[in-house]
């Protein structure tokens, strides 16, 4: 099985990441969702949109001006470490076999 068109992220759901670029510089919040093929994220609260919704009576959807998270480029955020609480780039090391990442600031494993 190959990997073709999928990249290794330095991210994974649920991490609290601050974000790094762009017009939301400097917002913190938790990745609702990975997209793998792109490379990019969705963080909660960063990168607001507003989209036009039609009404659908059959599924009870009203319509009107909504607003929600548009993705990011997983570059434009940095995890920030549970231990030392700073925005870090992430290491990977090999502990007790098993692929793990490590914040290189304090060392401290981000995987539980």
């Amino acid at each position: 099985m190959t990997n073709k068109g999928k990249k290794n992220l330095h991210v994974k759901k649920t991490d609290r990441v601050v974000v790094i670029a762009g017009k939301d510089k400097g917002k913190i919040g938790n990745i609702k969702k990975v997209d793998l093929e792109k490379g990019r994220v969705i963080v909660e609260g960063a990168n607001m949109v507003t989209k036009a919704q039609k009404p659908q009576p059959a599924a009870g959807i009203q319509g009107g001006l909504i607003k929600l998270e548009a993705p990011i480029d997983s570059s434009n955020v940095m995890i920030i470490c549970p231990a030392c609480e700073k925005a870090t780039r992430v290491e990977s090391k090999v502990v007790d076999g098993k692929k793990v990442r490590v914040c290189k600031k304090c060392g401290e494993q981000l995987d539980a």
